[in-house]
């Protein structure tokens, strides 16, 4: 299945865990655990030197994942995530680099902005489906329900800072039409393997809206 545009991956529910991957071989009994939760879509953080691996693992052997690369800083990164079989791209900033790149080689983009003059720039290229982040620390609900007023169409997933308690208030805006959130995959449960905890807070998760 072909994602067009990343806006589509908010039919798949309500949050886009936000993913760190240590080991490789956690990539594909994780990306296993939230399937079975009900959680889908799937962005792995390019932070860690496995990353892209870990993203092909998943790619070959979870195909009922939707699976896209976090964390895009440059065209480089673009061109990775999209040689190993990523269907979207998630950066923490804007750049019109990015973006062109991302066009180019055929790579829905979910950017990340937290200003007015950002949501404009990412306007400018095309985009209405923008990443508002570090959202916590940006400015949280307030700083969105402002955006909303001279951005009444633009849409936003908001990521950074947020939690299972956090999450409702988010995903209540209009303007907010998914969220992200690292909660769905604590470190002491990777590190455990409890993947069985991991479904469990996938579960929970995809019932929040």
């Amino acid at each position: 299945m072909m994602i067009k545009n990343t806006l589509e991956l908010v039919a798949y529910g309500p949050v886009i865990p936000v993913i760190v991957i240590e080991r490789e071989a956690d990539a594909v009994p994780l990306a296993r655990a939230l399937v079975a939760g009900g959680v889908r879509v799937l962005e792995v953080t390019l932070r860690t030197r496995v990353a892209l691996s870990c993203i092909e693992d998943i790619v070959a052997a979870v195909p009922e994942a939707i699976v896209g690369a976090g964390t895009l800083r440059s065209a480089d990164d673009v061109r990775a995530a999209r040689r190993v079989g990523c269907r979207f791209g998630v950066s923490p900033g804007y750049t019109s680099a990015i973006a062109r790149t991302c066009a180019e080689v055929g790579l829905p983009l979910l950017p990340g902005v937290s200003t007015a003059s950002e949501v404009m720039q990412a306007n400018a290229d095309g985009l209405s489906f923008l990443k508002f982040f570090p959202a916590t620390a940006a400015g949280g609900v307030p700083m969105l329900k402002a955006l909303a007023g001279p951005f009444p169409d633009v849409a936003f997933c908001p990521t950074g800072g947020i939690t299972a308690e956090t999450a409702p208030q988010f995903l209540a805006l209009p303007n907010v039409k998914v969220c992200g959130g690292s909660w769905l995959t604590p470190a002491d449960a990777m590190a455990a393997g409890d993947w069985d905890r991991i479904t469990a807070l996938a579960r929970a998760t995809a019932a929040l809206r």
